[in-house]
């Protein structure tokens, strides 16, 4: 059965390790026959979230800006990609700002499988772990959510960096096995 995938890139180095990753599982999702589209954070404007509340009446956030269509793609999507680069252990403010900007409609992004993809320049997997415990309270929030998967792309300070590693094939069966 096909699937809508939306995987979100939230790298602001354009070609960087976590989106080349992105476009790894990406790949393989497409050529598994489901229709998957990435969307870059960094092309966004995402403003961040005032805290003003006014969404909790009304389901939508007063600020006009690029996310409501990013949280219309989510809402209608059957998988969604989480991906980021690790800095001082913990997901990009990209990542960050756009999760707390989906506040208004956190409710509706329901019954999703969700997949991580993880870069650091540091070489160890333990390293990533507090961007995980992170990553998952966020599922927690979101009705029925799933982590189904995790590509993690230790070692990757510099762009291209991914290139040789194993995280490279990971992402793209990952992608193909949605």
């Amino acid at each position: 059965m096909s699937k809508k995938v939306v995987i979100l890139s939230s790298s602001p180095r354009k070609g960087g390790n976590s989106e080349t990753l992105c476009d790894r599982f990406l790949a393989g999702a497409v050529e598994a026959g489901h229709q998957a589209e990435k969307i870059v954070l960094a092309e966004k404007k995402i403003n961040y979230c005032t805290g003003c509340y006014d969404c909790r009446s009304t389901g939508q956030c007063v600020q006009k800006d690029d996310m409501a269509p990013i949280l219309d793609s989510m809402e209608a999507a059957d998988v969604i990609v989480l991906a980021t680069p690790v800095y001082f252990y913990n997901m990009c403010g990209q990542l960050k700002t756009m999760i707390d900007r989906g506040v208004a409609r956190y409710r509706k992004i329901a019954d999703k499988e969700f997949y991580f993809i993880l870069t650091s320049g540091n070489g160890k997997k333990a390293a990533l772990e507090p961007v995980l415990v992170g990553l998952r309270a966020v599922l927690s929030c979101y009705p029925g959510a799933k982590q189904k998967g995790v590509v993690y792309g230790t070692g990757t300070g510099a762009i291209g960096d991914v290139l040789t590693t194993p995280a490279m094939q990971q992402a793209y069966e990952m992608g193909k096995a949605v």
